[in-house]
């Protein structure tokens, strides 16, 4: 059961004291707490703007990976059309080669000169002996190198090597793209994955800010309610003692506080406060 109301002036000063201290206490925490909300939520704020523009930007890199994959794609591709053409004209300059091949018997001039080098290498010949073999062997290359001008100046030889020139830098072209492409879409893959590492930790991280907004705010709500709760014990108090007051002077009557007493309390409350407000209290 609660004590009877207290009807001592003294005590009643004292207990409103008490309890202004309580509620300018309970306000100051609360305010204390609310600005504690506030930096948090600019934190996250800044964590949130970080976050998408490092999300973003690993959304760019896939994009940018996966179009050099379409390109290493491509060029692997044109690279190995050409590397068939290449193949193709490669063999056609060698059958051409073969058909201009001057034979002495069955055997081209090529291979009697390699197995007449190989005899010079190998055997031991007289001295006259060897000369008319290095004689042989010289007007074999004096042969082969006719033959191989003749075989150059030929303009349908002319127009195949040229052909297979092209093929080669062609094919050499696509195969630098296939390398270039394939390390520049590895860069991108490797840098997105990264962000996106870096993204999860940020999830996390706002997570845990978020908890701990939750539970500031919670406080904060709390000292909230206990700074209201002061400010009526306060008006209950301030009633009480407008009563003692009364009491002590002999007088009786109003059982309420004048308008500025209960003024005060509202403006303890945060409540709003009208112009006859202002001037009741003015006049008192």
């Amino acid at each position: 059961m609660d004590p009877p109301p207290s009807t001592d002036v003294d005590d009643l000063e004292k207990r409103r004291t008490e309890a202004n201290a309580r509620a300018d206490a309970h306000r100051a925490k609360r305010d204390t707490l609310n600005a504690e909300v506030r930096a948090l939520m600019d934190q996250r704020g800044a964590v949130i703007h970080d976050m998408r523009e490092k999300s973003d930007d690993a959304w760019a890199r896939r994009n940018e990976r996966d179009r050099l994959n379409d390109a290493v794609r491509e060029a692997k591709k044109n690279r190995e059309e050409w590397n068939q053409k290449v193949g193709r004209l490669t063999e056609a300059v060698h059958e051409k080669r073969k058909a201009a091949d001057v034979k002495k018997g069955n055997v081209s001039l090529w291979r009697l000169l390699k197995d007449l080098e190989f005899k010079h290498m190998t055997s031991s010949l007289s001295k006259e002996a060897e000369e008319r073999l290095i004689g042989e062997m010289q007007r074999i290359q004096r042969e082969l190198k006719s033959q191989e001008e003749r075989f150059r100046k030929d303009p349908e030889i002319l127009a195949l090597t040229k052909e297979l020139d092209d093929a080669r830098a062609l094919a050499e072209k696509y195969h630098k793209e296939v390398e270039e492409s394939a390390l520049a879409a590895q860069k991108n893959h490797e840098e997105m994955g990264h962000l996106y590492e870096a993204v999860d930790a940020m999830r996390r991280q706002l997570d845990e800010m978020q908890g701990k907004i939750t539970t500031v705010k919670t406080a904060s709500d709390e000292e909230h309610k206990l700074h209201i709760a002061s400010i009526e014990e306060v008006r209950d108090i301030e009633k009480l003692l407008f009563a003692a007051k009364r009491k002590a002077a002999g007088e009786s009557g109003l059982e309420e506080p004048p308008k500025e007493d209960d003024l005060f309390a509202r403006i303890k409350k945060g409540g709003k406060i009208s112009t006859e407000d202002l001037l009741a209290l003015q006049k008192g």
